[in-house]
């Protein structure tokens, strides 16, 4: 069994005796520890507190923090195999460096004549640069300015200048020049960008184009928000009874409707079976249906609601519960226990996600290893210790012993073992993959046949 630790369980050196771990640990008393390493820990078990002390060396000695996980294996009555698995935590972020933003420069021109042009380089702040009435500032501007400032001569350039002050330079043409020759056109000031405002299209109404200057049409942006999705028709038809038949299929119970509001899951298990009353209102309770002979009642009722002398099962944990069974296998033996404890609820439930939590564990392991093996081709060797190094932390040898071991036999034939602990990698794993979906599929079609002439005769 995995068991994820908690604050409150390395605070203390304990252990919380969840549902599902009332296997593991039966009854009361002290039991023996047996570690990686070949070292004993003795601690008690507390079924009245639902709790295992006596675990802080065992933590200290793993290394064991928050949310890591210890993996505990019955070896014989009163002794197990623990194993810690501690969870790799991502680095901490690089610290950032935000270098300030170079001041921006523009070129302006204070007056022109016909022999003199004053231009001068000025900086322009954020704000100023933000104003949608700035010119625009492109590589062309920025090249032409530095130009400016570094071919003009020396004696122009003042010797210190406070950053506030603006700089000038004054290109002079030759003054020889006849005065019949053509007077130049004065450079124009860069004309001022216009800014261009998107509306937004309204519902029945045509939308606008906007032009900036000779541009080219802008199209509209469309800012129209969704309507809030009405409820369908199948989301509202959700109710207790459809929710507790969807429970049913999931878990392998039989549901019978008994009339006035009560419902019964039946575990048809032999020796093992068992049957729930459930009343989905107050109602219910008084109706002769309640009174039939079951080995578990409960009253369907909210998370809030907490009815006096009756056992509940509230709404949200039935959602919950349903969300579980959809996830990872769910049967109604593992579920015998919650309703022997009372009431279902919210707590209830997330005991459920940890071992519905298990399960996905053990299913990711055997992918892992699978998609480990892939990297290595046919009729090959495997070595363990090579395989549980690429593993990592991920799949315990405990699990991967498991695990290699399942591939040894029908139907997956994958690897054969081999004196000294490797084993032979028979096929690849992709052609692994196909002869087994090439088996799934020649059984679904075979089982497909007695249900079709069942449909036949009916």
């Amino acid at each position: 069994m995995r068991y994820v630790i908690t604050r409150p369980c390395l605070q203390e050196g304990s252990l919380r005796l969840l549902k599902y771990l009332g296997a593991t640990f039966p009854s009361a008393g002290p039991v023996t520890l047996l570690d990686d390493r070949g070292q004993e820990y003795t601690a008690q078990v507390d079924p009245e507190r639902q709790r295992v002390w006596g675990l802080g060396a065992l933590y200290q000695a793993q290394n064991l923090g928050v949310n890591d996980v210890l993996v505990i294996t019955p070896l014989t009555l009163g002794r197990y195999q623990v194993e810690g698995i501690v969870k790799p935590h991502a680095p901490p972020p690089a610290p950032r460096r935000d270098t300030p933003p170079r001041p921006e420069t523009r070129r302006v021109v204070v007056s022109s004549t016909p022999h003199v042009r004053e231009v001068r380089l000025q900086e322009v702040g954020r704000a100023e640069a933000a104003r949608p009435d700035s010119p625009p500032r492109t590589e062309a501007t920025r090249t032409e300015a530095t130009r400016a400032e570094t071919t003009r001569p020396e004696a122009s350039r003042p010797e210190t200048a406070a950053p506030s002050e603006p700089r000038t330079e004054a290109r002079r043409e030759d003054s020889s020049r006849p005065a019949t020759a053509p007077r130049p056109r004065p450079e124009a000031a860069p004309e001022p960008h216009r800014a261009v405002s998107v509306a937004p299209v309204i519902p029945d109404a045509p939308a606008r184009r906007v032009q900036s200057g000779s541009a080219a049409p802008v199209k509209p942006l469309d800012v129209r928000f969704a309507s809030p999705a009405s409820p369908s028709p199948a989301a509202s038809a959700i109710t207790p009874e459809t929710q507790l038949a969807e429970l049913a299929r999931l878990t392998g119970y039989r549901l019978d409707q008994l009339g006035g509001g009560v419902l019964r899951l039946k575990a048809d298990l032999g020796a093992h079976g068992y049957s729930v009353l459930v009343a989905t209102s107050e109602a219910a309770v008084q109706t002769p249906a309640w009174k039939e002979q079951a080995d578990y009642c409960v009253l369907l009722t909210t998370e809030q609601e907490r009815p006096a002398g009756t056992p509940r099962l509230t709404r949200e944990a039935l959602a919950a519960l349903i969300d579980h069974a959809m996830l990872a296998p769910l049967s109604a033996v593992e579920l015998r226990g919650y309703w022997k404890a009372g009431s279902v609820d919210l707590e209830s439930a997330a005991s459920v996600a940890e071992l519905v939590g298990a399960h996905l564990a053990q299913r990711g392991a055997f992918s892992a290893v699978l998609l480990t093996l892939a990297q290595q081709p046919a009729h090959s060797v495997v070595s363990v210790q090579r395989l549980a190094e690429r593993l990592g932390s991920g799949v315990t040898y405990a699990e991967l012993g498991g695990i290699l071991d399942t591939l040894t036999r029908a139907p997956f034939l994958a690897l054969t073992p081999l004196p000294g602990g490797g084993y032979l990698l028979r096929a690849g794993v992709p052609d692994l993959l196909t002869d087994l979906t090439e088996y799934a599929e020649g059984v679904r079609r075979r089982l497909r046949v007695p249900a079709e002439r069942e449909r036949l005769r009916a």
